[in-house]
C-alpha cells in the first residue's frame, strides 16, 4: 500500500472529495481537481487497487432507520492466543450489530460499536456475545448523542 508520502496533491484532492460525497460521478471529480476524466480514473482505480480506497458507502442516519441505541462496548480477556483472537474476530463478524470494532492497548483489549433498536435489543445481543466466547470483563456505555462524524482530515 502507498504511504502517505506517496499521496501528491490531486490525490487527496480526489480523496476528500469522494469521503465528502461517494456518489460524485468521475467527470464531476475530475472537474472539481482540474485533470479529464480518464487520469482521474486512473488515479481511483491505482488507489482502490493499493487499498487506500476500500469501499464506497452511503452514511446513514441510525435514528431513521430504526437503530437509535449506539453502545462502546470495552472487552477484557485473559487469553491473547491466537486461536482465541481468531476465534474472536469470527463471533464479531457474525454479529451485524457491530458496526466497527478494535483491537486496543491499555486496560481495555478491545472496544466495539454496537447499533441496536432498544434496551432489550442490547441484552439480547449481550448474551450472544458472552455465551460465543470467554471473555474476563465486558463494560457497555451507552452513548448519549453523536457530536461529530467526519471523514479522515487528507
Amino acid at each position: 500500500m502507498a504511504a502517505d508520502k506517496d499521496l501528491d496533491k490531486l490525490d487527496r484532492d480526489i480523496l476528500r472529495l469522494i469521503t465528502a460525497d461517494a456518489s460524485l460521478s468521475l467527470a464531476e471529480i475530475a472537474e472539481r481537481v482540474g485533470l479529464t476524466s480518464t487520469p482521474c480514473w486512473k488515479r481511483i482505480r491505482r488507489m482502490e487497487q493499493e487499498g487506500i480506497i476500500q469501499r464506497r458507502v452511503a452514511i446513514l442516519d441510525a435514528n431513521k432507520v430504526g437503530l437509535p441505541v449506539s453502545v462502546f462496548v470495552a472487552v477484557e480477556t485473559a487469553d491473547h492466543s491466537s486461536d482465541w483472537l481468531d476465534r474472536f474476530a469470527a463471533v464479531i463478524a457474525r454479529m451485524p450489530e457491530i458496526v466497527d470494532a478494535w483491537r486496543m492497548s491499555g486496560d481495555v483489549d478491545y472496544l466495539l460499536h454496537v447499533v441496536v433498536p432498544d434496551i432489550a435489543s442490547y441484552d439480547q445481543f449481550y448474551r450472544r456475545l458472552i455465551a460465543a466466547v470467554p471473555l474476563r470483563n465486558v463494560s457497555s456505555r451507552f452513548s448519549m448523542e453523536r457530536m461529530k462524524a467526519a471523514a479522515l482530515p487528507i
